[in-house]
């Protein structure tokens, strides 16, 4: 068997973007093996057709992947790289989609001279919806970034930076930003409930609205302001709802204050 891309950890974002890969065709099932400790995570991972191990001495000895993929809680990301020190020869593109976890870290366990690519994502990507951030360190070919950055691109939406810091403020936005959404959504359906919709109706409402006007704004070539202006009719009522979020930049600043924290948080992990 020849071994091209190597998976650590099948979680939830581990297993859906290898369901992606596999359904988009990007990569094929007898070319990948997982490794996943959990009988349960690696049995899910088999079904698919991919070849599985419960640790990294189960991969086979002549095996000299293109990608190796570390899908792991940044908790224990150090000890688990470093159980794969044996592909760090150049030849092996490290991808990891640990957050809050540098690149310094794995050139710290693995070597300078490994080609790491630093992925942060999101939870919509398990919809193929989701929003990939990458950076990469300067030991990463042209070539081998593309082929990462089209196979991220099964899961969503794909953007580089190329100043890594930029990391922390990625995270604030894109990588924490669905929960913002989630409440949101929490908070617009208390609000219909509030003003007599039944609970499901409003939720509902609620749900419906959001995805409409993210699908709407996304496949339009305005901009979220112009599309703000074009259905807020003078003194009508989304006119007197906007007074209440916009007046004094009330929710624009609540949403940068959120953002920051969310931000400095990310710095203070990193550390």
């Amino acid at each position: 068997m020849t071994i091209g891309t190597v998976l650590v950890g099948c979680g939830n974002m581990g297993y859906a973007m290898l369901a992606g890969w596999l359904k988009a065709g990007r990569l094929a099932a007898a070319e990948i093996f997982v490794v996943e400790p959990s009988t349960e995570l690696r049995d899910r991972a088999a079904a698919l057709g991919v070849a599985t191990g419960a640790s990294p001495a189960e991969i086979p000895a002549n095996a000299a992947p293109r990608l190796v993929i570390l899908a792991v809680k940044p908790q224990v990301i150090r000890e688990v790289t470093a159980e794969y020190r044996r592909f760090a020869d150049g030849g092996t593109v490290f991808l990891s989609i640990a957050a809050g976890t540098p690149i310094a870290t794995f050139e710290a366990v693995l070597g300078a001279a490994t080609p790491v690519v630093r992925c942060m994502p999101n939870t919509p990507a398990a919809i193929g919806m989701g929003m990939m951030v990458v950076f990469a360190n300067r030991q990463v070919p042209a070539a081998e970034l593309g082929f990462v950055k089209d196979l991220l691109a099964t899961s969503g939406a794909v953007a580089e930076i190329a100043d890594e810091s930029l990391m922390d403020a990625v995270t604030a936005v894109s990588g924490s930003g669905p929960a913002y959404v989630f409440h949101f959504i929490e908070c617009l359906t208390a609000a219909g409930e509030a003003a007599g919709l039944p609970a499901e109706t409003a939720k509902l409402l609620a749900m419906q609205t959001v995805l409409g006007a993210a699908s709407l704004a996304a496949g339009s070539s305005e901009e979220p302001a112009t599309l703000r202006r074009q259905v807020t009719s003078p003194n009508g009522t989304t006119a007197a709802a906007l007074a209440v979020l916009m007046g004094g930049d009330r929710l624009k600043n609540l949403v940068a204050e959120a953002v920051e924290a969310a931000r400095a948080r990310s710095v203070e992990l990193g550390k």
